[in-house]
């Protein structure tokens, strides 16, 4: 029985030290396991995040789209968008020194918890601000201020950026780009939308001060802001170059802002020869530079008629026997039997004027060869009157106005008659209305134009005792001079300038456009008040300053109601 008991012992006893190892064994298999398993999802996890910013298709919403982006990316802390802060209407200055803290100001005074000091500091953070539209709230502008903006980001913004059908400007501000990231960012604006004009970047010094890159020929840059950059002599050049050289010139730049740089007397004469030939820029600011009297002459100069340098006749002389030449080859008959005087008054008359009016048709037709020709045969009669009258406007054509129209008159025709047609047959069935849909330009934008495709060489010019002498630039309305270091010699020059521009460049009627300067800032300069040439200067410039004339309008209208 004790064997028996024994064995029935025994037994039971043998499974259980199986049972442990087996248990073991599980339960180190479940350890191995739990080991393994993260190992092997994590890393999968993590390497399909940063390759899957290419497939991410960015929906127009700038904080949702920057945000996925930056973590497909791999950032981990990435900037906010939020949008631009703005103060109250009905903000109020705080109270002054003297009046005692309310209790509340010293509630916030006294907590120094954490959560108080990153809500009182969240303002310096790096953020990308927006300013959305009042109405639709789609984003205009783009603020970047205080934080680096590196080649990654760059990329991020190279596809949040384009969806924004609204976007009008980008702000950089002490953004920390270096020459390789600009040109990143210069690649990055065509990209963008049509109505993306202005660029600001203030506070980004550069080694190589490459800012003239967005100033080239295929730039779509109007408003360029390059404030406080460290830009010296050789910026300025590069800068002045970019404006107009003898055989190109920047056609789409209207303002450029300049001051708190470095720039000097050679600087300025460079941006003044880029001056010489350049008839986009409108408004140019060299406040709060190194500008003494010699740079100040050259600035002068090149805004009231100037000599003609030997490469700039050649140039010239050349454009006008191409031009000649052209002219004789749309002209085969009237270069055999002779031109008669009334043919030949009638060309010198309409040389100025034809030279728009053959511009504007051009542009016309461009607008009119996308899309189909319907109707024709009804306009034949039309289409042979104007065609007539092209071949008196052809004489005036300069060799950049295109190919001579005679070839087809009845696109002529259509091309000339769809401008005019519309302020006497506007709302006629259907062909009037695409009518109306064609010439929806407006006329700044055909005028200008016509004027990129008039060389300034070609402009007039007077001889005087065996020298050429050019009008001058007509175009330049706001030149700002403020804080630099001229004195009453450069102040005689342009006082010259202003007395010859009150002289000779007063439009006639309001459709000619506006000549000559508008605004000259010369104050806080080398010279010491009172001065009658900077008196005389503010007395000829008051009455050409539209800000002046508002003011004054509006002095009107409130006296009556008084």
């Amino acid at each position: 029985m004790s064997g028996e008991a024994s064995a029935q012992g025994t037994s039971p006893r043998v499974p259980r030290p199986a049972t442990q190892k087996s248990s073991g064994t599980v339960s180190k298999k479940g350890d191995r396991g739990a080991k393994e398993k993260p190992v092997a999802v994590l890393p999968q996890v993590g390497e399909e995040e940063p390759k899957n910013p290419e497939e991410y298709q960015c929906t127009g919403s700038l904080e949702t789209d920057f945000a996925e982006l930056c973590k497909r990316s791999g950032y981990t802390d990435f900037p906010k968008v939020v949008t631009r802060p703005r103060p109250h209407p009905n903000f109020v200055l705080s109270a002054s020194l003297s009046e005692k803290p309310t209790l509340d100001d010293q509630r916030l005074s006294g907590s120094c918890s954490l959560n108080s000091l990153e809500s009182k500091y969240v303002y310096f953070r790096p953020t990308v601000q927006m300013e959305l539209d009042s109405e639709d709230k789609s984003v205009k502008e783009i603020y970047i201020r205080g934080w680096k903006v590196e080649e990654r980001i760059l990329g991020i913004f190279s596809k949040c950026l384009p969806p924004l059908s609204q976007l009008q400007a980008i702000n950089l501000w002490k953004a920390g780009l270096t020459d390789k990231t600009l040109d990143t960012f210069i690649t990055l604006l065509p990209l963008c939308s049509p109505t993306l004009r202005k660029v600001s970047l203030e506070g980004n010094p550069l080694p190589e001060q490459s800012f003239h890159k967005f100033m080239t020929l295929d730039s779509t840059v109007v408003h360029l802001s390059l404030r406080n950059n460290n830009i010296d002599d050789r910026g300025a050049q590069l800068l002045g170059q970019a404006l107009s050289t003898l055989y190109s010139c920047n056609r789409t730049l209207v303002s450029l802002n300049l001051g708190f740089n470095h720039i000097g007397d050679q600087g300025a004469s460079d941006i003044a020869n880029g001056l010489r030939l350049n008839r986009s820029l409108l408004w140019l600011s060299l406040a709060h530079n190194r500008i003494q009297d010699k740079g100040a002459l050259k600035l002068a100069e090149v805004l009231r008629p100037f000599e003609l340098e030997h490469h700039e006749l050649v140039e010239r002389r050349r454009l006008l026997l191409a031009k000649g030449a052209q002219e004789r080859s749309r002209s085969p008959s009237s270069s055999r039997h002779g031109d008669s005087k009334d043919s030949k008054m009638d060309r010198e008359k309409n040389q100025p004027t034809g030279l728009i009016s053959v511009a504007l048709v051009d542009k016309t037709e461009k607008m009119q060869s996308v899309r189909t020709s319907k109707g024709l045969g009804k306009k034949k009669e039309k289409s042979g009157e104007v065609g007539k009258k092209e071949e008196k406007l052809g004489s005036g054509q300069s060799p950049m106005q295109g190919t001579p129209k005679k070839e087809d008159p009845a696109k002529a025709g259509k091309g000339k008659v769809t401008i005019p047609e519309q302020k006497v047959t506007k709302g006629k069935g259907p062909k009037t209305g695409n009518k109306e849909k064609r010439s929806t330009l407006p006329d700044s934008e055909l005028i200008a134009d016509a004027a990129v495709m008039l060389n300034p060489l070609l402009e007039p010019v007077e001889h005087r005792d065996g020298k050429v002498f050019m009008a001058g630039n007509k175009v330049l309305l706001y030149l700002n001079l403020d804080r630099n270091r001229i004195t009453e010699v450069g102040l005689d020059s342009f006082l010259t300038t202003v007395q010859h521009q009150a002289q000779f460049l007063k439009p006639k009627s309001a459709s000619k456009g506006l000549v000559g300067l508008l605004r000259l800032g010369l104050a806080k300069n080398g010279f010491s008040l009172p001065c009658p040439a900077y008196t005389t200067i503010q007395e000829l410039m008051l009455p050409r300053d539209p800000v002046s004339k508002a003011k004054a309008r509006e002095e009107e209208g409130v006296v009556p109601s008084i």
